[in-house]
């Protein structure tokens, strides 16, 4: 049978008058839309069946496409409701006694013979114009159960899959709809395992969906699949490839879509579609999986992304995969003077890579700089950013200063531009936390505490570090009972993986009050939740990002046991840590204290200075180096000062190495100088915290 549409003809002077065209045949619809609009539906049916030689069913569809696009949707939706749509469907179908051999793949276009003497598009489209009526008329579930049929429909016309080319493209176009609108349906119907099943379906189905539709639907489900909230389960195959991948929960099952959908773009099946690109940078952020995101930037073509676009998406991209070099070279190239040398993000992000390194600092704070300078107009906003960045940078720059004034001058310039940000940002708590943590290193200790209870006010107490930071400042004003109070009333508020730096630093509490048996009491309960955590968690390697880290605990043990002289019980404890990471500045730092106490001096000078080696601003394995050289050798003096000025670049109110710095002067006869040392080491003793206050930044 010949197509079967509608048609408008319009003049200049006339009304667009519609027309129903079947092979060739027009016949203009005023008559029926005469006959419609009084309600005399059979009527306009028998008048169209034989004016153009047509069946029931072809022509209540007509009519009912006829209401549909006059936006009569109730009557449209009462003409096809008329249909014996069942019927129609089962003349179809292949005979009953007609073998099907199994399905193997797409159908050949021979096996659709039997089909192409009854033409399946008016029955297939008078469903889905049905589906339609009802999704306009409020009753989704209705709507998507129509569109179910067109679906079932298909398969069970085509047995033996989908033939690759079907010359009833008016099918095809009904079954593309069908397959693309049944998803929405259900997400209107808010029958979310019918939408998970309707997106798989269209997916998964030999149904030749064409390039761009099926890119449409692989791009929602995805979206569906991270932003619905839902905790939908793996898909289950039932012919799968032996060692084939499947998703094991939403987020692996929308990358896998959207990662098939960028290899589309870049084999040229589809448009290039930018957003794409986003939902994939989201979902790879939410699995720490950002250099997988980079080497996608990198496939792309060039002239996709502009150059400078492209360089700073992937500067993002190392950034978050802990590439910092590679990142802030990107960087580089992006501000270079003949690309984009005044874009405020490019400069804020380098600036904050360059804050977490010294000797980067000053580079730092030139960019941060630059991006202060920059921030005007609508970007006025970011000047408070660019302010707490420099005062990080200053910060970070003091510490290789090469002078002690020119140290004092960084690190007051470091507090200038804090305040100032704070003036700009009253309610960013992190500017507030990093302000109180600037306070309490310049040992301004009313100042800290004010900003510290400030930041922990305004995160509600969420923030582990809050509480820490409010502790270590009551202990360097030697509140130690007010100290542990905060611990007591954090650990009430934390969950348990999260509450292992808050004992450790209730273990040092107790060292600071002279109770180490209380100190190795807590430890003891964190080997425990080690052990529940290992249970619950299986055996994981003691990362960065463990909650309850064994190493530092064991570390801790170890210290403790070396303050107490219990060197055997020390070594136990050490070799527990480096089972767990054999060759680290601590563990090193740790095995040399030991053999000192032990008398080993070569022994621990070796292992202090491999520990030195390995980073070379450790502060404590600095501070013991210089002091067994000062002891051991008076020809190591000279060596000895160096080291422990380079321990007060990099904190500057260590007590001890101001200490021993003294002790070193005085054995070279710089006794006026020592007696500064002696009285600067005394003074900071009154305010030493249990823990460096650095350690939080």
């Amino acid at each position: 049978m010949a197509e079967i549409a509608t048609a408008a003809s319009e003049s200049a002077e006339e009304a667009p008058v519609r027309e129903l065209c079947v092979n060739g045949a027009c016949l203009k619809a005023d008559e029926f839309e005469a006959k419609l609009d009084e309600g005399k539906i059979e009527e306009a049916e028998a008048s169209l069946r034989e004016a153009l030689s047509l069946s029931s069913e072809d022509a209540r569809y007509l009519l009912g496409k006829l209401e549909y696009q006059r936006s009569n949707i109730e009557s449209a939706l009462c003409v096809l409701e008329g249909m014996d749509i069942q019927a129609a469907i089962q003349k179809l179908l292949p005979p009953p006694d007609e073998k099907t051999p199994p399905r193997k793949g797409r159908s050949h276009p021979g096996s659709m013979q039997g089909v192409a003497q009854q033409p399946a598009g008016p029955v297939l489209e008078a469903l889905y114009l049905k589906a339609k009526c009802l999704q306009k008329l409020g009753r989704a579930t209705e709507a998507a159960d129509e569109c179910k049929t067109v679906l079932d429909s298909i398969e069970k016309i085509f047995p033996q899959g989908i033939p690759e080319v079907i010359s009833d493209n008016k099918m095809q176009e009904n079954l593309n709809q069908a397959a693309e609108l049944l998803p929405e349906l259900w997400k209107q119907a808010d029958n979310y395992d019918e939408v998970i099943a309707a997106y798989r379906r269209a997916l998964l189905s030999q149904w030749n969906l064409d390039n761009d539709r099926c890119a449409r639907i692989q791009k929602r489900f995805a979206m569906f699949l991270l932003y619905s909230g839902l905790d939908v389960g793996p898909p289950c195959l039932a012919a799968q490839i032996e060692g084939s991948y499947t998703p094991r929960n939403n987020l692996e099952e929308a990358i896998l879509l959207l990662m098939l959908l960028i290899r589309k773009y870049l084999i040229g099946k589809t448009k290039w579609d930018q957003s794409v690109m986003d939902h994939l940078g989201f979902a790879l952020s939410l699995c720490s999986q950002t250099s997988v995101l980079a080497q996608k930037f990198e496939e792309v073509m060039p002239g996709v992304f502009p150059r400078d676009d492209r360089w700073k998406a992937l500067a993002l991209c190392y950034n978050g995969a802990g590439e910092n070099g590679v990142s802030l070279n990107l960087l580089r190239k992006t501000l270079h003077k003949d690309e984009n040398p005044n874009d405020l993000v490019t400069l804020l992000l380098a600036a904050k890579i360059c804050s977490k390194d010294s000797l980067l600092a000053a580079e730092g704070a030139e960019y941060a700089q630059r991006a202060i300078s920059n921030a005007n107009g609508a970007d006025e906003h970011l000047k408070g950013v660019g302010l707490r960045l420099l005062g990080l940078c200053l910060g970070k720059q003091a510490r290789v200063a090469p002078s002690d004034f020119e140290r004092s001058h960084l690190l007051s310039e470091a507090l200038k531009s804090l305040d100032w940000a704070i003036a700009l940002e009253q309610n960013n708590p992190e500017l507030i936390f990093e302000l109180a943590v600037q306070y309490a290193e310049h040992r301004n200790l009313s100042a800290a505490l004010h900003y510290a209870k400030q930041f922990t006010d305004a995160t509600g107490g969420s923030m582990v570090k809050g509480w820490r930071l409010l502790a270590m400042i009551l202990s360097a004003q030697n509140r130690y009972p007010e100290a542990e109070m905060v611990i007591d009333a954090a650990l009430d508020e934390t969950a348990k993986w999260e509450q292992g730096p808050l004992f450790r630093l209730k273990a040092q509490l107790k060292i600071s009050q002279s109770l180490p048996m209380d100190a190795i009491e807590i430890y003891r309960y964190l080997l425990a939740l080690v052990q529940a955590q290992k249970n619950s968690f299986g055996s994981t390697s003691q990362g960065e990002d463990d909650r309850i880290n064994e190493f530092e605990i064991w570390i801790g043990l170890t210290n403790l046991y070396s303050s107490l002289s219990h060197w055997k019980d020390a070594e136990i404890c050490l070799g527990k840590a480096m089972e767990l990471k054999d060759y680290s500045v601590e563990s090193l730092h740790q095995k040399g204290l030991i053999n000192e106490g032990c008398g080993n001096i070569d022994e621990a000078m070796t292992n202090y200075t491999d520990a030195v080696v390995l980073d070379r601003e450790y502060v404590p394995t600095l501070v013991l180096l210089s002091s067994l050289m000062a002891r051991t050798n008076s020809e190591m003096l000279p060596v000895a000062r160096s080291c422990l000025s380079d321990a007060l670049k990099v904190q500057p109110t260590n007590s001890m190495a101001w200490y021993f710095l003294g002790v070193v002067h005085k054995r070279d006869g710089r006794i006026a100088d020592a007696i500064d040392c002696f009285q600067a080491a005394s003074i900071l003793e009154e305010s030493n915290p249990i823990e460096h206050f650095g350690s939080l930044l």
